[in-house]
């Protein structure tokens, strides 16, 4: 009895709670559409500002750089992942190194960024697109390596000695059992890295150099003052996100309705 009171309060202030976490997110998307921009009141209804978008050609720029940084370190990601995968599937010995890739999720994002800038700096490689997918794949390896090798672990190991029994190579028992059995944590973890990658700030302001991306963009254009175009850039990209987190858990709950 006293649970189905207690209900109705805690849903109340559950959802009191995610109104006053969203609202300033509300409040971005609406002034995105104002014909006047910040502080000043919502004047008129528009969509001027999101045709700007598709005009602006240092938008357009930094859209890409992120999206090919996103894109290659999610590559690379994946790759070196599935490279480590298969050198357990054919008898390497993996487990004592797995715990070395959380130490790069362990250690704060500007230590690591001070870190590589040295290091690339010790190097002599100029910073730009591909000290920012180094970077960024430092960190995606951190994500991508445990995961994989936890799912890697639930296959159950007489299917590989009931494949290699048949005379079936290495490569082809990886490329017909594990693989399968992997892709939906392969996706999921993809959109993961792409997300994390594609939305970051701080590695990617240490190590771009001259390179303009999507976040540094929006961060240099808030000096400036918060303008529509802003609003609806942001809005835009908060949207691609969304869609891409949503698209996730689909992958996640289809995994765990797998297993």
């Amino acid at each position: 009895m006293l649970r189905n009171k207690s209900a109705p309060a805690a849903k109340t202030i559950l959802s009191l709670f995610y109104f006053i976490l969203y609202l300033p997110l509300m409040i971005l998307v609406i002034y995105s559409f104002s014909s006047t921009p910040l502080p000043s009141s919502f004047s008129g209804f528009t969509f001027d500002w999101y045709k700007k978008l598709f005009h602006d050609r240092e938008i357009l720029e930094s859209f890409l750089n992120s999206f090919i940084v996103a894109t290659s370190t999610t590559a690379l990601c994946i790759f070196f992942s599935l490279l480590l995968i298969y050198y357990k599937t054919i008898g390497g010995r993996i487990k004592k190194i797995i715990p070395l890739f959380y130490g790069n999720l362990m250690i704060p994002d500007t230590v690591l960024a001070i870190a590589l800038v040295s290091f690339f700096a010790f190097l002599k490689i100029p910073l730009g697109m591909i000290t920012i997918i180094i970077a960024h794949s430092i960190v995606g390896l951190g994500l991508s390596i445990p995961l994989m090798y936890l799912r890697y672990k639930d296959l159950s190991p007489s299917l590989l000695e009931a494949s290699a029994t048949l005379g079936a190579s290495s490569w082809t028992t990886f490329k017909r059992i594990v693989l399968p059995f992997m892709l939906p944590t392969l996706l999921g973890t993809g959109l993961m890295i792409f997300i994390l990658s594609f939305d970051d700030f701080i590695l990617t302001y240490f190590c771009a150099g001259a390179t303009n991306t999507l976040s540094l963009f929006l961060v240099s254009s808030l000096r400036l003052g918060i303008s529509p175009e802003v609003n609806a850039l942001t809005t835009a990209v908060m949207l691609f996100t969304s869609l891409l987190v949503m698209l996730l858990f689909l992958l996640r709950r289809k995994e765990e309705m797998e297993t």
